[in-house]
C-alpha cells in the first residue's frame, strides 16, 4: 500500500496555512513589542504564552467538536474555512493597531487571531489522518510537516525581504502577504480535496488490508469513548510529557531567536530571519526521508535520534558570541532533527486512536504542546531579562534533553507492519 502524496500535499496546505500564520507571530510579533510598544522580556514573554492558554481549552474542544460533527462538505472543513476568514480578518486590524499607536487594538486584535486560529488547528491536523490508514501516517505527516515548513519558509523570506528596519515599525506587507498565503491556499484545498470521499476511501482500504476493520463499517458502528489498557495509557503519558519537554525547549529558542540575534549577536532582523529560514529548508529537505526512514527503523528511534541532536545543537550555539556561517549549519542540523521529531511524535499519538477520535487525541496532543508554551515563554523571557540573554541556548538543550529520558519510557505508538496481500507487497516500501 502506497501514501496517496498528491492528497496528501494537498491536504496539507491547511496545515501551510497554519504554520504561515505562526511563523509571521513567532518573529514579528515579539519585534513589534519591543519597537513600537517598549514591553518588557517578561510581559512580552506573558503575552506571547497568550495563544498557548487558549490552545489548552480550545484545540482538544475544536477537536472533539470536529469529531462529533457532520456536514456536506466534512467534519474539519467547516472549521478550517471559518477559521481562516476570522483569523484572515483579525490578524490585519494589528499593523493598522502598530502605526497608530493604539495597544488596546494591537493586543484585542492579537487576542482575536489567536482564537480563530485555535478554532481550527487540530481540525487541519486531524484531516490527515482522516484520510491516511494508520502504518502510513509517518510518511503522511512528513508530507504535512513538509507542508507546514513550506508556509513557514515563505513567511521567513517575506521577513528576510520585506522587514523594517531598526526604527521603522510598518508591518503592514508582511501581514498582507501571510494574509494571502492563508486565503489561497485554503481556497485551493477546499476546490480540491472532497473531505467525505476520500474518509470513505480510506476506510474501505484499510479494510482491505485487514487494519482497523470496524472503521470501514458505518460510523454508527464506531467507538468514541473507549478505555485504553493501562500500559497504553502509560506510554501515551510519556509520548505526552516528551513532547512537552521538546517543545519547552524549542519554542524558547524559536519564539526569542530575533531578539536573541539582535541583543547577543549584533545581527540585523534580516540575518537571524536567513538562520531560521535555513533551519526550515533543511527540515523540508528531510521530511520524506525520515518519513520513509521511520516506516523501516521505528517512530520511537527516529525522535530519540533527533532529540540527542537537537539538544547538542542549542548547548553548542551557546558559545557563539556575535555573527558567524557555522550558525547556519547548527541551525540546518536543527531543522533536521525537528523534522526527526514532529514527523513521528503526532503518529504515535494518533496509533492509540480510533477513527471516531482521531480529533480528541489530536487534541491531546496540542494540549501538552501548548501546555509547555504558557509557561516556557514566560520563564525564559523572565531569564532573559533578569539574567541575561546567554540563558537562552542552554535552557532550550535542558528541556529538550530531558525529553530523551520520558521518550525512553515509551513502549507503544510505533506504527504495525502492512499486511500486504503478497510477500512482495510486504516489502513494497519505495513510494
Amino acid at each position: 500500500m502506497k501514501l496517496d502524496y498528491r492528497l496528501t500535499v494537498l491536504v496539507g496546505l491547511g496545515f501551510m496555512t497554519v504554520s504561515a500564520f505562526w511563523s509571521l507571530y513567532d518573529f514579528v510579533i515579539p519585534m513589534i513589542m519591543l519597537k513600537a510598544f517598549g514591553f518588557g522580556d517578561t510581559m512580552a514573554g506573558v503575552v506571547m504564552s497568550l495563544d498557548n492558554v487558549l490552545a489548552l481549552f480550545m484545540l482538544p474542544l475544536f477537536g472533539m467538536l470536529s469529531d462529533n460533527t457532520n456536514t456536506r462538505i466534512g467534519r474539519r472543513m467547516p472549521y478550517i474555512l471559518g477559521g481562516t476568514v476570522m483569523a484572515v480578518v483579525s490578524m490585519l486590524i494589528i499593523p493598522y493597531a502598530v502605526i497608530a499607536n493604539k495597544q488596546g487594538l494591537f493586543i484585542g486584535a492579537l487576542a482575536l487571531a489567536l482564537l480563530s486560529m485555535s478554532f481550527y488547528r487540530s481540525p487541519a491536523v486531524a484531516l490527515m489522518p482522516d484520510v491516511t490508514p494508520k502504518p502510513l501516517r509517518s510518511k503522511g505527516n512528513a508530507v504535512i510537516n513538509l507542508m507546514g515548513a513550506v508556509g513557514g519558509i515563505m513567511v521567513l523570506g517575506m521577513v528576510a525581504l520585506l522587514a523594517p528596519d531598526k526604527d521603522n515599525i510598518n508591518y503592514w506587507p508582511l501581514f498582507l502577504g501571510t494574509a494571502f498565503v492563508m486565503v489561497v491556499g485554503v481556497i485551493i484545498l477546499k476546490l480540491t480535496v472532497d473531505e467525505p470521499g476520500e474518509v470513505i476511501r480510506m476506510r474501505h482500504n484499510s479494510a482491505a488490508l485487514g487494519i482497523d476493520v470496524k472503521e470501514a463499517e458505518h460510523d454508527d458502528t464506531l467507538v468514541t469513548h473507549e478505555k485504553l489498557p493501562k500500559e497504553y495509557k502509560k506510554s501515551l503519558g510519556f509520548i505526552l510529557l516528551s513532547v512537552a519537554l521538546w517543545y519547552m525547549g524549542y519554542n524558547a529558542v524559536t519564539t526569542a531567536f530575533s531578539k536573541y540575534a539582535m541583543v547577543s549577536l549584533d545581527m540585523k532582523e534580516s540575518q537571524s530571519a536567513s538562520i531560521l529560514m535555513v533551519a526550515s529548508i533543511a527540515a523540508i529537505i528531510s521530511f520524506i526521508p525520515v518519513g520513509i526512514l521511520s516506516s523501516q527503523i521505528g517512530r520511537k528511534k527516529m525522535i530519540i535520534v533527533g532529540v540527542v541532536v537537537l539538544a547538542t545543537v542549542f548547548a553548542t550555539s551557546a558559545f557563539y558570541t556575535g555573527f558567524n556561517p557555522m550558525l547556519f549549519v547548527s541551525f540546518a542540523l536543527a531543522g533536521i532533527a525537528w523534522a526527526a521529531i514532529n514527523v513521528n511524535s503526532l503518529p504515535m499519538v494518533l496509533e492509540m486512536s480510533k477513527g471516531a477520535n482521531i480529533g480528541r487525541y489530536t487534541g491531546y496532543y496540542y494540549t501538552a504542546s501548548m501546555a509547555a508554551q504558557v509557561i516556557t515563554p514566560i520563564v525564559s523571557g523572565a531569564l532573559l531579562e533578569h539574567l541575561g540573554y546567554h540563558t537562552l541556548m542552554p535552557y532550550g538543550a535542558l528541556f529538550v534533553g530531558l525529553a530523551f529520558l520520558t521518550m525512553m519510557r515509551v513502549r507503544h505508538g510505533d506504527s504495525k507492519p502492512i499486511i500486504g496481500t503478497s510477500r512482495l507487497e510486504i516489502f513494497d516500501v519505495a513510494d
